[in-house]
């Protein structure tokens, strides 16, 4: 692999700083709110205990970002690179959430255009594992020009496996 899944990365609306271990209180602040976890595939996410396993394993993994509002400095959320792929000349961009303070401004679109922005400069395609029952990140995915391409069992870190769909953007359509 010839570049970072974990560069620092801003535009004018936010800032992915890689995720580090002090960060465990103040993102666990944002994903406490089960309203955040509803549709997806782990719904006792804001559980201290399991968001704590969410995050021991973006720490271990790597790839993870907290997401910064430009403007006020608050944690926003978190989003990650992972699972490159040299073969296929891929990798995932996933485990996104966001605080309900921020949802429907667009800030989804904003993070993922500045992912895919990067990224692409490396690798041709992008995949996203979305739960089945995620509705919400099915149609964010769908506007950013994202297609289905299959179901798949993902095992995310230290839980059980859940039905996700897998989409796909390639460099030459984006």
């Amino acid at each position: 692999m010839n570049f970072s899944i974990q560069p620092q990365l801003a535009n004018e609306r936010v800032a992915l700083l890689p995720l580090k271990e002090t960060d465990f209180e103040e993102l666990y602040a944002v994903a406490s709110d089960p309203k955040i976890w509803e549709q997806h595939p782990n719904k006792d996410r804001w559980k201290k205990e399991v968001f704590r396993n969410f995050f021991d394993g973006a720490i271990k993994i790597g790839g993870a970002f907290k997401i910064i509002d430009q403007t006020t400095g608050a944690v926003m959320g978190s989003t990650r690179f992972y699972d490159y792929n040299e073969n296929e000349n891929e990798l995932l961009i996933g485990y996104t959430f966001y605080g309900t303070a921020y949802w429907g401004m667009g800030i989804n679109l904003s993070v993922k255009k500045m992912m895919l922005d990067y990224i692409f400069q490396f690798v041709s395609k992008v995949l996203f594992h979305i739960g089945a029952e995620n509705i919400r990140s099915q149609i964010a995915i769908a506007r950013i020009g994202a297609v289905k391409i299959s179901e798949q069992e993902v095992t995310y870190f230290g839980e059980t496996p859940k039905l996700n769909f897998v989409y796909v953007i390639d460099r030459n359509l984006y």
